[in-house]
């Protein structure tokens, strides 16, 4: 099973667009997956469901247990001032540690409006990811200027993007 992380609980989000795109890669691929979007995360999460309350919030629960079901992950990480978003670190900060992400591998995907597309963020992300023992493709895909290729509808119009994205999902499912 691939979970797919929308790293933001910004509602409607590029990252949610981005990663609906990349649910319809691995259909193509014929692999079981699900998304994981942080817009559900609850809005108290930060003070009821880490640190002394770890597994005691039933709606931070119920997001960790589809990472912890996840054999692969995916992250779709919009770059916020320079890193990956609060949100994203909160909620793996939330998850069970040694365990929660131990042992998976995963793919990083970054966005970004400017020309390092999200770069600042996976090298972020994938430190994090390789300190609680997480395997991470050496495929990262960065998609710069997003706002000019990625539709309100969801539509990718860059072709490179497209080849990118499809590449690192054939990666993936093919670990």
């Amino acid at each position: 099973m691939i979970t797919i992380i929308v790293g933001t609980n910004r509602p409607n989000s590029r990252a949610r667009l981005v990663a609906d795109l990349y649910s319809q890669l691995l259909t193509d691929l014929g692999a079981t997956h699900q998304l994981l979007d942080l817009v559900e995360l609850p809005a108290d999460f930060l003070v009821t469901a880490l640190y002394g309350h770890t597994g005691q919030h039933a709606g931070f629960n119920r997001l960790a247990e589809k990472a912890a079901a996840a054999d692969k992950l995916v992250f779709i990480v919009p770059e916020y001032n320079a890193s990956l978003p609060g949100a994203l670190k909160g909620f793996i900060d939330g998850l069970p540690y040694p365990g929660g992400i131990r042992g998976k591998k995963a793919a990083v995907v970054g966005l970004g409006t400017g020309a390092q597309g999200g770069a600042l963020a996976l090298c972020h992300l994938t430190d994090i990811l390789m300190y609680l023992g997480t395997l991470v493709l050496p495929t990262r895909v960065r998609l710069p200027f997003i706002d000019q290729y990625l539709t309100q509808d969801g539509t990718l119009s860059h072709e490179l993007y497209m080849q990118l994205l499809r590449e690192q999902a054939t990666q993936l499912v093919a670990l």
